[in-house]
């Protein structure tokens, strides 16, 4: 191999030659063979145009070289060995392409929806009397809850209803209202609403307020325009003839208690009031009326608020006939019907007409839901008790919708007979009624009902918190539950409650004492100064946020586990239910995936002795079982044959097993579940099945 110089260029000597080949200097073999320095301008364009038709002609080089000019370029890209792999690469990138969009398509339509934030977390009751005094007046206040938005960021809780706060003489503590844009000065302003909401927001923390539709306070504006007969409100508010010292209109009866029916020396009428006489109902067959809750709706959604708890909305209506209700007891005396358990309340309740209040309530709703991630929540509040089927059409039908789920209160009844067998007829109640593809939710306490704590004793209260976090549906703790707080005694001089005032032994005062956070001065509720507006449990020093926090085993750190596992387990957070076992003891069901190996048992000891339950007949779970939680932290991680697992009273279960067959085929009677989805472990991902 050699080298040769000529004028500026450079070539090696033993290369393949190239006839047509000619450099951007014009140098090269091709140029030197046919051009003389001499010639004239002439020669030099017609040998031009044959040395590209040689190029052409006599171009063999089987190898691209750099530097190549543009038509020998054309030339490679033509041949076949370079024409047909770049053909192959880009049909091959149109159908990689394709491909991935489909499956992009397929993914989107086959998957589930996602579960909203209403779903995926527990809604936490705050009442705001008891929850965090900041100004030291002895009552709690919104400052309060803002500096304790971390216990929610602790215990994984994302849903947060506040209880009234609206401004209000306080006659009901907030449920009777004096007006619905305003904001009680006991609470705060609307300024650390605002803030409140801001700084809840930006914790990813959603507030649903308290929206009380069936009345407002006699100090509100409309009751007093109502009561001298403006043109426009005099029909605000339900209003018939009486005389102030003649019988009542009808024999209908306060939730409190005596008649539902005052008179009113300025109007001349009697007005009807299904609560305390300073919390007139009103009147919603006058259109007007719905149009000014719609307005005080669109005011708080506006606001940025994330949802409603629609208070006391069986009462909405009343029959127009306004006849005598009939007496439970028809033999006794009229004068003796005081309560409403004396009558069946078939005039006062449930009227025709409620659910299309509520349906335009909910489509009002909807249009601030638009936005991706902002939802907004409708919740129901009605006790129908045994009448079950009036609660389920909370849900509405499948063509209008109504509350995302009304209250489960039943749940509340656990403590009247503590057993496993009457655990699951109360859980039965409700999925047994409950319609199709609709989502369910449990409730064990509020402000109205004694501490499940007290009413059912602390024995069963983890056993409790266990069967509320893994029951499908949406759980509801009202605020001390997630650290097992009891009821206060709370005595005659103390009574703050009013409807107490009326009636000692129906006083719902010691379900409302201040939350304890630590052992120090008033609970750390409030530490400014030595007031609280109802006493302290005298186990404060014990029994407080603080203590638990630092004691694995707490009530507390249970509640923290067991929320912390459902969220993140698809099994429980969107699985089939599957009742398993129920005796005069335990209660024991399945929670699992289709598709997902992973499953959970929980047996939950309700009963008044210990319990060796045989589950040897269900095939589906493996002969080996290991506990992943116990209420009784000693036992965690312990491993019992399915024919003998073994459980103390108030002890529950959480064990987790790997199967790869489910229950719920074999048992469709058995099991529930909201929305039917599969779980493909090859690729994790989630999808619809039949």
């Amino acid at each position: 191999m050699s080298y040769r110089k000529d004028s500026d260029s450079v070539e090696l000597g033993d290369c393949t030659r190239n006839p047509g080949y000619k450099d951007a200097d014009g140098d090269g073999p091709a140029a030197r063979d046919n051009i003389s320095v001499s010639d004239s301008e002439e020669k030099r364009d017609s040998i031009g145009v044959k040395r590209l038709s040689d190029a052409r002609d006599e171009y063999t080089q089987i190898k691209p070289y750099a530097g190549m000019p543009k038509e020998v370029l054309v030339l490679y890209s033509s041949k076949a060995r370079y024409r047909v792999p770049r053909e192959i690469l880009f049909w091959l990138t149109v159908c990689c392409t394709l491909a991935l969009v489909a499956v992009t398509i397929a993914v989107i339509a086959l998957s589930p929806k996602c579960l909203s934030w209403w779903q995926a977390s527990p809604v936490y009751q705050i009442y705001p009397r008891s929850f965090k005094d900041s100004d030291g007046d002895g009552v709690g206040d919104l400052k309060g809850i803002k500096e304790k938005l971390d216990h929610f960021e602790y215990l994984n809780i994302k849903s947060i209803w506040i209880s009234p706060f609206y401004r209000s003489p306080m006659k009901d503590f907030g449920y009777d209202v004096e007006d619905f844009r305003d904001i009680d000065p006991l609470f705060g302003t609307m300024k650390d609403f605002e803030e409140l909401l801001a700084t809840m927001h930006s914790k990813g923390l959603r507030l649903i307020m308290d929206f009380i539709p069936n009345h407002t306070s006699d100090r509100h504006r409309w009751f007093n325009l109502s009561r001298t007969r403006d043109p426009h409100y005099e029909d605000y508010y339900v209003w018939t003839d009486c005389k102030p010292d003649g019988p009542k209109p009808n024999n209908w009866v306060s939730i409190f208690g005596n008649s539902s029916w005052t008179y009113d020396e300025v109007r001349g009428q009697c007005y009807l009031h299904q609560f305390l006489k300073e919390q007139p109902d009103l009147n919603f067959r006058n259109p007007d009326v719905i149009k000014e809750m719609i307005d005080i709706i669109h005011f708080w959604l506006e606001k940025g608020v994330d949802g409603f708890r629609m208070d006391a909305v069986k009462h909405m209506l009343e029959a127009s006939h306004m006849r005598d209700e009939p007496q439970v007891d028809p033999n006794k005396p009229p004068e003796l019907v005081t309560t409403e358990w004396d009558l069946h309340s078939d005039y006062t309740t449930s009227q025709v007409g409620l659910h299309d209040i509520l349906r335009e309530f909910r489509a009002q709703m909807d249009t601030y839901s638009q936005e991706p991630g902002r939802y907004r929540f409708m919740v129901i509040e009605s006790y129908d008790y045994e009448e079950v089927y009036k609660t389920m059409m909370y849900y509405g039908t499948r063509l209008e919708k109504e509350g995302d789920f009304p209250f489960n209160f039943y749940l509340l009844d656990l403590p009247q007979n503590t057993s496993g067998v009457w655990a699951k007829h109360l859980v039965h109640l409700w999925m047994g009624n409950m319609p199709k593809g609709k989502w369910p939710n449990w409730v064990v306490g509020n402000h109205d009902r004694t501490r499940i704590s007290s009413s059912a004793g602390q024995l069963y209260v983890r056993a409790i918190n266990m069967l509320l976090l893994t029951l499908p549906g949406t759980a509801t703790t009202y605020y001390g539950e997630e650290i097992g707080m009891e009821n206060i005694n709370v005595t005659a001089s103390q009574i703050q409650d009013p409807a107490g005032k009326y009636n000692t032994s129906a006083s719902r005062d010691p379900q409302r004492s201040p939350l304890q956070w630590n052992a120090n001065m008033n609970a750390g509720f409030n530490d400014k100064t030595n007031l609280t507006w109802l006493p302290l449990h005298p186990d404060y020093e014990t029994v407080n946020v603080e203590a638990q926090m630092k004691d694995d085993g707490s009530v507390l750190a249970q509640y923290r586990f067991l929320n912390t596992l459902r969220q993140s387990e698809l099994p429980l957070n969107r699985g089939w239910f599957c009742y398993v076992h129920a005796d005069a003891n335990v209660f024991s069901y399945i929670r699992e995936l289709d598709g997902l190996k992973r499953a959970f048992l929980i047996v939950v000891n309700f009963g008044k002795e210990s319990a060796a339950t045989d589950l040897s007949s269900v095939r589906e779970l493996p002969d080996e079982l290991k506990v992943l939680m116990s209420t009784n932290k000693a036992n965690d991680g312990k491993v019992f044959p399915k024919s003998r697992i073994q459980t103390e009273v108030g002890e529950g279960l959480v064990i987790q097993y790997s199967t790869n067959t489910r229950f719920n085929p074999n048992h469709p009677e058995e099991c529930y579940i909201s929305e039917k989805a599969c779980y493909l472990e090859t690729i994790g991902i989630l999808y619809k099945c039949q």
